[in-house]
């Protein structure tokens, strides 16, 4: 018999599969491995290290981009007088600490604003060469780190004159919650600027003072681990395959002090399309660390390595007695089949067949005893009778039928694993860290977008002011050029006082109302398929002419994609009356929330509660599932801080790396690991064996009921081949011995008759 052929290597398969099962059951079924935080509030800690990230990248990158594009079109106009610059640079954005013109030709500074920028650090590297002009982090004297950005006026009628604005690189002013701590961090490891420690005044016990150091040293020495981490490449950093965030990021384990261990999440700043546009800010070689003390997880799967080993063990039998029904069923038939066949096959037929008492092995074993009567004592038969003159049985199971009796059993084991046990319910324990992070994930993501419609609103102004002393023509090109500058906007247009379009580039616009009591970032559209989301910058009348309006409007897609980040679930925004505005995922325009819980979020969120409105977290329990969610409403200054949006986000808290859910996860793996077992052991024996046995118990009785015209093929190299091959001699034999009885009849008897 071959090795890899039968019934044998199937059942054999089946045995190991069982077995290996049984070892994995074990594992996935005992305890898992202790941590002192979930794995769920670590991958929180590097969400929000990443999210801090790309908050100060988009700062960094947004200054750069602003102070570019400003002095590029002042060169294009009229000359300008340095202060007036300096003037009208602060009132459209107030992100400079300090902001300076220097005369290159004279090397003399021409106007200042805010605080001294020092300029030791200026020398021939930085004005000349292939990093001309590209940002620098300065150190100042009082020792606070600034970054440098630099930009060239270039009118005709004056010598070049260098444009500095200094900036801080502290951690973005999003909310950091009452515990954890950020910290913006070198290459070296050297801390810039951190975020969301107590002040030692404000402690009111020496217990507290002593935890505050604690966590100062723990920031010191993770910022420094963080660092070396981020040196890697954001390739080979990652999982083969993995996708996300494009930088370096990750999550760091500390000591304990107290009952509470330090997590730390940290990536690194990098820029959002990394094949495509370049960032100023990725090229800083900074990171973002976020810290957090959380309860020190406590072991609670005590116990756990005997409720695999009872599973296993089950495991373990009902595979043996799959095998055992398997093998009393179907191998030891097959073989006995084989055995007789060839017996048969090579003259011996004193001996009657032993005849197997069901299946199609019985069908097979009555054909080959009919056969065996027929050669031995030129019995005919009565073409319906079977071995002993019984009717020969029509079995519609037939070897199906151990088949069925082995899924079960082995069913019997898969499916109170995958469906019944370690089920979680609505009173599964969720860490309230949690909670807290997914509500300053979504406070951090409101902020973003906020500033974003207010550094779009900051653009049209700045765009405004060359609109209004520029011709027709002028303004047109304008409109243009920052259309293609900026893919915020889907289009750009000036209304007049009297509501008609003059120029414009993009997309069609739209009605654009002079209601002054209507905030400069507004929405339309209601009714159509697609939010119409404006903002407007007044356009100065020149020489006595009418003022206008500098309209932009905003695309749904590039707020969509402000709102798309791992670990949230679906984040949408919201107006005041709670319909939606964009979201992460698909949407309708001006829907409501799906659940009437998320309204009453936004509405609590959206009500004043000392200065304003603040954001709230919440954890919904509805029947067998868990909903963590929060809503934070825009706060905070420029014009888009009483536009009463707010942005809510839900996710299944099943998502999440909690013990609970991953042993029913675990649970489930074992019981698909376990179907597929038997659907490749029993899938394989129904074709290789019960299909083909099927086929051949139709074409032995053909042959026991006189076809000796159709030639029996074997297709297999198996019991089942040889069996067939036994049965093609029979046919051959048999078919000679009808010849032989014709030849006979047909010569002349010695008497003459």
């Amino acid at each position: 018999m071959p090795l890899l052929g039968g019934i044998r290597p199937p059942i054999a398969v089946l045995c190991v599969l069982v077995l290996a099962l049984a070892g994995l059951t074990v594992k996935v079924l005992g305890p898992g491995k202790e941590t002192a935080a979930p794995k769920a509030v670590l991958s929180s800690q590097q969400y929000f290290a990443e999210d801090g990230a790309i908050a100060l990248r988009a700062s960094v990158d947004e200054r750069v981009a602003d102070l570019e594009r400003t002095a590029a079109a002042l060169s294009e106009g009229p000359s300008v007088k340095p202060g007036r610059v300096l003037s009208d640079l602060s009132r459209a954005y107030q992100k400079w600490t300090g902001t300076t013109v220097l005369d290159l030709e004279s090397g003399d500074v021409v106007a200042a604003r805010g605080e001294t920028i020092p300029l030791a650090w200026l020398d021939k590297d930085v004005l000349t060469g292939g990093q001309a002009l590209t940002p620098r982090m300065v150190r100042l004297e009082t020792g606070d780190v600034r970054l440098m950005t630099m930009a060239v006026l270039d009118w005709r009628d004056r010598p070049q004159q260098l444009l500095i604005a200094s900036s801080s690189l502290a951690v973005p002013a999003i909310n950091l919650g009452p515990f954890r701590s950020m910290a913006v961090v070198t290459e070296k490891g050297e801390i810039l600027a951190t975020a969301g420690f107590d002040q030692v005044e404000a402690l009111d016990s020496e217990q507290e003072r002593k935890e505050l150091a604690f966590l100062h040293k723990e920031m010191s020495r993770l910022a420094g681990v963080a660092a070396k981490r981020t040196e890697q490449h954001p390739v080979s950093a990652k999982e083969p395959g993995s996708r996300g965030y494009p930088g370096v990021s990750g999550s760091l384990v500390g000591d304990a002090y107290n009952g509470r261990v330090s997590t730390a999440g940290y990536a690194s700043l990098a820029s959002s399309d990394p094949e495509g546009k370049k960032s100023v800010a990725a090229g800083l070689g900074l990171t973002v660390v976020s810290l957090l003390p959380v309860v020190e997880q406590q072991a609670s799967d005590q116990g756990r390595e005997l409720y695999g080993l009872a599973a296993a063990g089950v495991l373990v039998l009902l595979g043996l007695l799959a095998a055992t029904v398997l093998w009393a069923t179907v191998q030891r038939p097959l073989l006995r089949l084989f055995l007789e066949s060839r017996r048969l096959a090579r003259g011996d037929l004193t001996r009657p067949v032993t005849v197997p008492r069901r299946g199609e092995a019985a069908r097979i074993g009555a054909a080959l005893e009919r056969l065996r009567r027929r050669l031995a004592h030129g019995d005919d038969g009565d073409g319906g009778a079977g071995s002993g003159g019984t009717p020969r049985r029509r079995i519609r199971i037939g070897g199906r039928g151990p088949l069925l009796l082995t899924g079960a059993l082995l069913l019997v084991w898969c499916v109170p694993v995958g469906l019944l046990l370690n089920r979680t319910d609505g009173s599964v324990s969720i860490p309230a860290t949690m909670v807290d992070d997914q509500r300053d994930r979504t406070d951090l993501i409101a902020d973003r977008l906020r500033r974003a419609l207010n550094e779009a609103q900051a653009d049209l102004v700045s765009t405004s002011h060359l609109i209004g002393a520029a011709d027709a023509g002028a303004a047109d090109r304008l409109l243009e050029e920052a259309l293609v500058k900026h893919s915020r906007y889907r289009a750009l247009y000036v209304v007049d006082a009297d509501g008609r379009v003059g120029a414009r580039a993009g997309a069609d616009p739209h009605d654009w109302s002079r209601d002054e009591d209507l905030p400069l970032v507004r929405v339309s559209g209601k009714g159509g398929k697609v939010p119409v989301i404006q903002a407007g910058a007044p356009v100065k009348p020149v020489k006595g002419g009418k003022g206008g309006t500098l309209v932009g409007e905003i695309r749904v897609e590039f707020l969509n994609s402000l709102l798309t980040r791992p670990g949230l679930g679906e984040v949408r925004v919201v107006d005041s009356e709670g319909l939606t505005l964009a979201s992460s995922g698909g949407f309708l325009a001006f829907e409501e929330l799906p659940r009437e819980t998320l309204t009453d979020l936004v509405r609590a969120g959206g009500m004043r509660v000392g200065a304003g409105p603040v954001e709230n977290g919440l954890l919904i329990r509805e029947g067998k599932g868990v909903t963590v969610a929060a809503a934070a409403p825009f706060s905070g200054g420029g014009v888009t801080a009483d536009i009463g949006w707010t942005v809510v986000s839900w996710q299944d808290a099943a998502r999440f790396q909690i013990a609970a859910y991953e042993r029913e996860d675990r649970s489930v793996l074992a019981g698909m690991l376990g179907l597929a077992a038997i659907i490749l052991s029993l899938g394989w024996i129904h074709l290789v064996v019960v299909r083909p046995l099927r086929a051949l118990a139709t074409s032995a009785e053909n042959l026991a009921d006189g076809d000796l015209k159709t030639v029996l093929y074997p297709r297999y190299q198996d019991e089942v081949g040889a069996v067939v091959r036994s049965l093609e001699l029979l046919r051959q034999q048999a078919q000679a011995h009808r010849h032989n009885q014709a030849r006979r009849s047909a010569e002349p008897r010695p008497d003459g008759r």
